[in-house]
């Protein structure tokens, strides 16, 4: 998979780095350089940084980083030459005829057509004499045809391998039918067999923002278990990224989303005119969704069931929303347990109302928590308050005052004295905030996993060394010459540090740049996280050629005595001291 650096140059020039990712992330100036929240991980605080001068991007919070073609790759969940191509149609440029193994992309591309074709036949065959149990579900549930045709629903017949045979008609091998997860393999036999994964189903597909067809959701007619079979992960799908109809919604409302819990309840808010609705795939909402979500809408309103899973859901989807920086609101549903059953008892206006009282994020939690308490007593009313002060903690000072004054006057309670507990409750939650980080940091420092170079917490000091080496060379080029004949790849201890040494060696003696974006084809988003990591590490170390031969010293050393750090086996002082040299290039100092 490689392209000329002449392509990568000019794919990069014409992509700039901070047009591209405020599509995605909200960037302020902070300097020379650009910050915002990270789409990456939850955060309140923005440690997502984005840098002009080298046009790549580091997050301090979740080590994500790389240069523009790596962010498309992780936010667009793309592999690497579908990337390419998304960023050359952006900069109307042609991708080179040859040059780059296509394989995977092609693969992917057939796994679509694969999920279309299936999509087309599940639909044809509803609307056919055969397949009448299907339309007349959906018609059972008051979708009128317009609907149905709108949003592709369908119904897979009750048969091992109705799917399987159209689709082997229409040219698709077993592996790609598999891989696509329409079909199944069954262990019974020696010889591998193939069965259809939905069988008896009303169908609905489950569309991306490109008008692809990625996967399905499966549901049965009657009250057979288990009662939704839907896309397992594969090559196009993700089910922690999906989000039913918000291909349809964005176009919605600019300003509002409402997010379901099911996709029944978004096609039947959609045909009742609330065409910004949407329903998050997956047995809970996930940072990923919420994130994609919170893109096109500055306003949330949660509309999950009723029941008690539905407001565990909702109590979860607030936290994960409320670090997106979008407002929050939550309907309370009266008439019926979720918002298809009300629509179609008492109609659209009904439904209308409930959004329009819907109240937000803080005034849910005080009713929630006014439910589980008899504030009729001196007790009750502790409990409430207290609970409630925990609520408000983190919010604005003029937030605070209002609900202050007005619980106060409810309950019969000096303001003061709420007040004053609303600060007890933040002092406890930045304390638990700051503790949880310091447990973070030193887990992540002493941990015995490291995906991206598991050799390093068995030998610190060697890893350390080798990354202000490389990072020395990346930054400063015109220092590989001056050290290169004392450094050979078999001094470096661990295998990941070697793997970005000599590559960065291997372009440098064919003088060539080592831009980040000539590594993203040889390297994983997460390891070009890593490596973007390193041209970070500027202002934290010397950028010498002395310190190099430092380094260098290090890893002879180590490399004849490799010696495994055990922070168990250390004293409270030595355990002080490790701790502090290995962070001194953790900082997020810019």
């Amino acid at each position: 998979m490689r392209f000329t650096d002449e392509f990568l140059n000019e794919l990069r020039s014409k992509n700039d780095i901070e047009s591209v990712i405020s599509q995605y992330v909200n960037l302020k100036r902070a300097g020379r350089l650009s910050k915002g929240l990270c789409p990456f991980h939850n955060e309140k605080s923005p440690s997502f940084t984005v840098y002009p001068d080298n046009q790549s991007f580091y997050c301090f919070g979740c080590g994500a980083g790389g240069e523009v073609i790596t962010f498309i790759r992780r936010i667009e969940n793309l592999d690497y030459i579908e990337a390419v191509k998304v960023l050359a149609e952006r900069a109307g440029m042609n991708l080179p005829e040859d040059g780059y193994d296509d394989t995977l992309a092609k693969h992917r591309q057939r796994i679509l057509a694969a999920n279309r074709e299936a999509a087309r036949f599940f639909h044809s065959y509803m609307m056919s004499e055969q397949g009448r149990t299907g339309l007349e579900y959906f018609l059972g549930r008051g979708l009128t045809m317009q609907t149905i045709k709108h949003f592709g629903l369908g119904y897979a017949p009750d048969s091992w391998d109705a799917l399987l045979k159209h689709m082997r008609s229409k040219g698709f091998t077993n592996q790609e039918l598999f891989d696509a997860n329409l079909v199944r393999e069954s262990t019974k036999y020696e010889k591998k067999r193939y069965y259809d994964n939905f069988r008896n189903r009303a169908m609905v597909p489950i569309i991306d923002l490109r008008g692809n067809v990625i996967a399905f959701g499966g549901r049965v007619l009657d009250d057979s278990k288990p009662k939704y079979i839907n896309t397992s992960d594969t090559l196009v799908y993700k089910k922690s990224n999906g989000v039913f109809a918000l291909n349809f919604a964005k176009n919605g409302n600019p300003s509002k989303l409402i997010v379901c819990e099911g996709y029944m309840d978004v096609i039947a808010m959609h045909q009742a005119g609330f065409t910004n609705s949407v329903a998050c795939l997956g047995t809970a909402l996930t940072q990923e969704q919420a994130r994609l979500v919170s893109r096109y809408a500055d306003e949330i309103i949660l509309s999950y069931d009723s029941d008690e899973a539905g407001q565990k859901a909702t109590k979860r989807a607030i936290d994960i929303f409320g670090t997106t920086g979008v407002k929050i609101r939550v309907l309370k549903l009266t008439g019926g347990k979720d918002p298809d059953e009300i629509i179609r008892k008492y109609g659209k206006e009904k439904f209308q109302g409930l959004i329009d009282g819907a109240a937000n994020d803080i005034e849910y939690g005080i009713l929630r928590e006014r439910d589980k308490y008899y504030l009729d007593s001196i007790d009750g009313r502790t409990k409430f308050l207290t609970a409630v002060a925990d609520i408000l903690a983190n919010s604005n000072p003029i937030v605070q005052d209002a609900y202050a004054s007005k619980l106060a006057a409810e309950m019969q309670i000096s303001k003061d004295a709420i007040l004053q507990q609303i600060k007890t409750a933040y002092r406890h939650k930045a304390k638990a905030a700051e503790k949880e980080k310091f447990s973070t940091i030193v887990r992540d420092t002493f941990s015995a996993k490291d995906e991206i170079n598991p050799d390093k917490p068995k030998h610190l000091r060697a890893a350390k060394a080798e990354e202000t080496l490389i990072a020395t060379i990346m930054l400063n080029p015109d220092f590989y010459p001056k050290i290169k004949e004392k450094i050979t790849p078999d001094i470096f201890v661990t295998e990941f540090n070697c793997r970005v040494y000599e590559a960065v060696a291997k372009r440098l003696d064919e003088g060539r740049s080592i831009e980040l974006s000539v590594f993203s084809s040889e390297f994983s988003p997460m390891e070009m996280g890593r490596i973007a990591q390193l041209t970070t590490m500027g202002n934290k170390i010397s950028c010498t050629v002395a310190e190099c031969d430092d380094c260098i010293k290090i890893l002879k050393q180590e490399k004849s005595k490799i010696t495994a750090v055990n922070p168990a086996d250390l004293d409270g002082d030595e355990f002080r001291n490790l701790f502090r040299n290995l962070n001194n290039g953790s900082s997020t100092k810019e």
